[in-house]
């Protein structure tokens, strides 16, 4: 029987030679990840379950990410929970403060996932490490706890849509703008537990931190994954830095799947999604003379060293508009000290932007760069929701770098041409 590459992930994992969608199963995990909001509830649950070790210390990752460095005392108790259990069990993977990144980008960096691994985490852009080849998604914490106990999960094999991406990409045009584009043409239920494969010549083009932005929204169109089959690109960044062994998956030419949409790459310019759905994307030609207070150029959606290149050159010998702040966040301490090795941080400060610490905290309104009533942030960030990332009545435009660099010089929303 043919299979897409989600569904072969799954059948391996599940000691099957085949599984269709729909099917419930019970499949074994390469690696489980918590961070310092999720895993506190299922540390709470796993105790309770009344085990005395984790199923494997080298598969079970801790990243204290969302409200670190700790922004205060109710956060610090959160990310201790995840100090003492890790230092409890022996975990190989817990990052601290100073070693810690975003984790979505971090765990690739770092080599923990790998092409072909099955991978579950209590936080929704987990779907992330699919640009890799491997099946991920977000669970809840209950079943982080019985994953961390049994080194298994269940699952509901999804059915596959792809997402087939032909031409020749604009300039400034990436994976953000490609996945903005989809995400408004099918809406954010578009995908409702859908596997969401995408393929074509323009996707083959995108870096792996390309991929990576478009694997990590595919849970805002409803997806249960976003996946990318490994090629060269992916072989290249996956030898000599993933630690366990990995495997190339590919869907079968005659997969079955519940729809097929094609797009001309060609025809998708740098994309803006408006308050307060990411489904509400379009041209950024198209914005409008929208005047904003806040950039924000980070997150585990766009905090890369692509990312970052990107944004420098628009801000390189340019300055940020007297009313914006620009606040930026590589997404790992390597990211960060490869910009400071580039100039890049140079780069933004002098522009009259600040770096901070690789966080969460601002992409969902838990600190350092919260909003106020009626304040306006664009953002390299995968949502903007009602109250996102503050006040709930500030609002938050979705973009890639370069637009957002080029919307911190001029003080509002404007692609990056406008700026010369």
């Amino acid at each position: 029987m043919a299979m897409t590459i989600t569904e072969k992930i799954l059948a391996d994992h599940a000691g099957k030679k085949q599984v269709e969608p729909g099917e419930l199963i019970s499949v074994k995990v390469d690696l489980v990840l918590g961070n310092d909001i999720t895993a506190p509830v299922a540390i709470k649950e796993f105790e309770k379950i009344g085990v005395a070790e984790v199923f494997d210390r080298e598969r079970v990752a801790l990243v204290p990410d969302h409200f670190t460095p700790n922004k205060d005392i109710k956060s610090a108790e959160q990310s201790k929970i995840l100090r003492e259990f890790s230092k409890k069990h022996n975990l190989a993977n817990y990052f601290e403060v100073g070693r810690a990144g975003i984790e979505h980008c971090l765990l690739p960096e770092e080599g923990l996932v790998g092409p072909g691994d099955l991978v579950i985490g209590a936080d929704s852009h987990t779907c992330t490490y699919g640009a890799l080849g491997a099946f991920s998604t977000g669970v809840g914490s209950t079943d982080l706890a019985a994953a961390m106990a049994l080194g298994e999960t269940w699952l509901k094999v999804p059915e596959s849509i792809k997402f087939e991406y032909d031409g020749e990409m604009q300039p400034w045009v990436g994976g953000k703008d490609m996945i903005l584009h989809t995400i408004g043409d099918i809406g954010v239920d578009g995908a409702l537990y859908k596997a969401m494969e995408f393929t074509g010549p323009a996707v083959e083009k995108l870096s792996m931190d390309g991929r990576f932005t478009m694997c990590n929204m595919a849970v805002e169109a409803g997806g249960k994954n976003g996946i990318i089959a490994p090629d060269e690109t992916t072989r290249v960044y996956v030898e000599g830095r993933c630690k366990r062994p990995y495997r190339f998956y590919r869907s079968d030419p005659d997969a079955k799947y519940e729809k097929i949409y094609r797009y001309d790459a060609a025809q998708i310019e740098p994309q803006v999604a408006f308050p307060h759905l990411p489904e509400n994307s379009r041209p950024v030609s198209e914005a409008g003379n929208i005047e904003i207070d806040q950039v924000v150029i980070g997150s585990c959606t766009n905090g890369r060293m692509e990312d970052l290149r990107e944004a420098a050159r628009v801000l390189k010998g340019r300055k940020v508009h007297k009313n914006v702040r620009l606040i930026i966040f590589p997404g790992t301490p390597k990211i960060y000290l490869q910009a400071l090795r580039e100039g890049l941080i140079e780069t933004f400060v002098e522009a009259g932007g600040v770096v901070s610490t690789p966080t969460c905290g601002p992409c969902l309104g838990g600190h350092s760069g919260i909003l106020a009533r009626g304040e306006r942030c664009v953002a390299t960030t995968n949502r903007n929701f009602v109250g996102r990332m503050g006040h709930p009545e500030s609002e938050v435009y979705l973009s890639n770098p370069a637009v957002a660099a080029a919307s911190a010089v001029l003080g509002r929303i404007g692609g990056p041409w406008e700026v010369d």
